[in-house]
């Protein structure tokens, strides 16, 4: 449970940053709407197009497994956000009480144990839409439900809970270094060299698994201040 109480404080955290503390209500500090379930199934087409899914273009072309990986990550940000704001708008308890909500999940014990492999890009895609269609639905959200079919999705995707916990922690450094250089405004370059910077720093955390966020984010400012002279 640790590592998901941890997750979702860090999910808090950054949401207050850059969203303001009343985020859970559904609006930003700017006045803006969230709808956190238009992030996951918009994150999910992303996902999707890690696959040469098109049927009259790059037929023969790899998947792209480390953006899929990416993805998934990105997804979790999303579900987590959906499901503190249910928790509180619904008077359902604190993050603390998520996290046992979570951990206590049938579905949680199949990404608590160690997983390296991958799914087929056929049936990894069937999972990514039941995801989609969990969260275009106009019923009440089915939370546990939409907690279940992702967990499948990670595993499916080569992740289990310590990797998809590394890969938050790394993408959650990552975004408060996006918004401290420019990111909302839009001067923030996200292409490194030639890469995403989702995939910089998962280099970064496969070459040093033990590096702390603090130096995470110090290791991506000496990068990017580089690239950027």
């Amino acid at each position: 449970m640790d590592k998901i109480l941890l997750m979702l404080q860090l999910q808090t955290q950054l949401n207050d940053a850059t969203n303001g503390k009343n985020w859970t209500k559904g609006i930003t500090k700017n006045g803006k709407t969230i709808n956190w379930k238009r992030c996951i199934y918009m994150e999910c087409a992303e996902m999707i197009d890690s696959f040469s899914w098109k049927h009259w273009k790059n037929i023969h072309q790899e998947p792209d497994w480390d953006n899929l990986q990416i993805e998934v990550v990105d997804v979790w940000h999303f579900i987590m956000s959906l499901a503190i704001e249910n928790y509180v708008q619904n008077m359902r308890g604190s993050v603390e009480d998520l996290a046992i909500d979570i951990s206590n999940l049938e579905s949680f014990s199949i990404i608590d144990t160690n997983n390296k492999s991958f799914d087929t890009k056929d049936k990894v895609i069937e999972k990514v839409e039941n995801v989609m269609l969990l969260v275009l639905s106009k019923e009440n959200l089915e939370l546990e439900h939409l907690m279940k079919e992702f967990f499948e999705l990670t595993v499916m995707s080569g992740l289990d809970l310590e990797t998809l916990y590394k890969l938050y922690v790394g993408k959650n450094i990552l975004n408060q270094f996006r918004q401290d250089n420019g990111y909302k405004e839009g001067s923030y370059i996200k292409v490194w060299n030639g890469d995403e910077d989702n995939i910089v720093m998962k280099k970064i955390w496969e070459k040093n698994s033990e590096i702390t966020p603090t130096l995470l984010y110090r290791e991506l400012t000496k990068i990017y201040h580089e690239l950027n002279k």
